[in-house]
């Protein structure tokens, strides 16, 4: 019971502080590399580690009539999301960024009301329209110097093309199970990106050691491990116990830039932040509360 409960807090931990990391890691990689050599260069790096995991957990290769979505849901989830998030970093900070994409449940659950035809509460509107709301606090900030309302358009890009994967991959999470998808959908996502290969071949050559060394690190950590404590944190307590840790991933990236890449929140961006993350709780909190109940119960 002791290995069990260590092994959550590790897998908890290690979710929040690699995604975290993950938006100051993006920003210090763009000094050396386009956004789109960096999406390639980081995906290719996770999908050659994960050829040796599939081998070593022998993770067998998809149906061949399910390729061709999986390779879409990978271009969406990770050839997009990854290529919008680098091109908006290169200038908005990682703190900032980390905000904009928590709003990636918000189009998740629109998404849902327009082609699952899921009803939705009152309350559930309510907090997205808060949540869009302390959105705007954060885009219309002249006072922070990581200001800018294309950047901001690309993150919210990046964050709406997250969740048309998120939204249409439950047929083939629930086939193939967490490890498995997100495997495909990685690989995916690099097959959609390799046209910028020669360009990336180039950009290896001229760039800092250290511009390298973080997008290696984005390629091993961030791309990979979350997926992993994610999919082992849903086995033991359930998915909305394992997705409510991604509510302290803005933290630890507004803590990490600051301290890596001395970025300031001004007080406005900072109360943005606040007014989006109530929004997310009216959304989601009244779920989250009723399932701890139900497992306090039981």
């Amino acid at each position: 019971m002791r290995n069990w409960t260590v092994f959550l807090l590790v897998s908890y931990v290690s979710i929040i502080f690699f995604w975290g990391s993950s938006f100051p890691a993006i920003r210090f990689a763009l000094h050396s590399y386009t956004p789109e050599s960096l999406a390639l260069f980081r995906l290719l790096i996770a999908s050659s580690f994960l050829v040796i995991i599939a081998i070593v957990l022998r993770i067998g290769l998809p149906n061949m009539r399910d390729i061709p979505m999986l390779v879409l849901l990978g271009c969406l989830g990770f050839s997009a999301y990854h290529l919008f998030l680098n091109k908006g970093e290169t200038t908005v900070g990682g703190g900032i960024a980390s905000l904009l994409v928590s709003t990636t449940p918000i189009f998740s659950l629109i998404l849902e009301q327009l082609f699952l035809r899921r009803k939705w509460e009152g309350r559930k509107w309510l907090g997205a329209l808060v949540s869009f709301f302390g959105i705007a606090f954060i885009s219309f900030n002249h006072d922070s110097l990581s200001y800018s309302i294309i950047g901001i358009t690309f993150i919210l890009l990046a964050a709406f093309s997250e969740s048309l994967y998120f939204v249409f991959q439950t047929h083939y999470l629930q086939k193939y199970g967490m490890l498995a998808f997100v495997t495909y959908s990685i690989w995916g996502g690099t097959i959609g990106m390799l046209w910028f290969f020669p360009r990336l071949l180039i950009e290896i050559e001229e760039a800092s050691f250290s511009s390298t060394l973080a997008v290696t690190y984005l390629g091993l950590f961030p791309s990979v491990l979350p997926y992993f404590a994610l999919a082992y944190i849903t086995l033991k307590v359930g998915a909305s116990e394992a997705t409510a840790s991604l509510y302290l991933v803005p933290i630890v990236a507004v803590i990490l830039s600051g301290i890596w890449l001395d970025e300031k929140i001004t007080l406005l961006s900072g109360g943005g932040g606040v007014i989006t993350f109530l929004g997310l709780f009216l959304i989601h909190g009244k779920q989250q509360m009723s399932r701890a109940k139900d497992n306090m119960n039981f």
